[in-house]
């Protein structure tokens, strides 16, 4: 789902549009590990998991987390990446209203649809720090998230912490709301296979993120990545 810089966005090289990212770095490795050709397949978040069990794609790798829905639906690797706890953002000229998750009652708070952002925004899980008394607006797209916040259609958009950071930085009338603390540092995200494995995908993915971490290759990743997603294309 290539809306989400810096692990999985478009950018324009030598004329031609392009996929890259952290994630999209990773899944090169992975392929050149196991000794197969990659190919990437761009489709709304919500439904990767679905298309994955229907054999349109043999993996995803989408910045996802650990959810008992998900792993009921799917099998995983071992995490590659832990990002911080998840952030608000909000229009810059209306930053100031916003202190604690209680400023946004009665206000439309957007997040990407089958996310663990919407569960905030839905406060589906009450044991965590959700909002209460909002008006949701669920979208596939963060880039339409994005505009809509921009258009005043909304007044938030919840957002995993590296996106949310690099979307304020490409949009100056954004700002992300400092204040509000919603958690501990996110579930760590994994490579998803479909239930049972049966192209025997795990154990090769496995190996290469575990070589990766005993390179700290995955720091270029993440480094490449942030110096591209100040060309993302929208």
């Amino acid at each position: 789902s290539a809306d989400y810089p810096p692990f999985e966005f478009h950018v324009l090289q030598d004329g031609e549009d392009k996929i890259v990212g952290i994630d999209v770095f990773l899944a090169q490795q992975i392929a050149e590990d196991m000794g197969a050709e990659l190919e990437i397949s761009d489709m709304d978040f919500d439904m990767l998991l679905n298309l994955m069990n229907k054999g349109d794609v043999d993996r995803v790798i989408a910045a996802m987390e650990l959810k008992d829905d998900r792993a009921a639906a799917a099998d995983y690797s071992d995490p590659y990446y832990t990002d911080e706890a998840p952030l608000i953002v909000v229009r810059k000229a209306d930053l100031d209203q916003y202190k604690t998750l209680e400023d946004f009652s009665g206000k439309t708070v957007g997040a990407q649809t089958g996310t663990t952002k919407a569960d905030i925004v839905l406060g589906t899980d009450l044991e965590k720090p959700h909002m209460t008394d909002v008006q949701d607006l669920l979208l596939p797209k963060v880039t339409d998230l994005i505009a809509q916040l921009q258009f005043e259609k909304c007044d938030a958009v919840v957002l995993d912490a590296a996106v949310a950071q690099k979307y304020v930085a490409s949009n100056d009338e954004l700002a992300i709301v400092e204040s509000i603390d919603l958690g501990e540092a996110a579930e760590p995200y994994r490579v998803w296979v479909a239930k049972g494995d049966p192209k025997g995908l795990l154990p090769g993915i496995n190996a290469a993120i575990a070589k990766l971490n005993s390179e700290n290759k995955l720091q270029s990743f993440i480094d490449a990545a942030n110096e591209l997603a100040t060309k993302a294309v929208e």
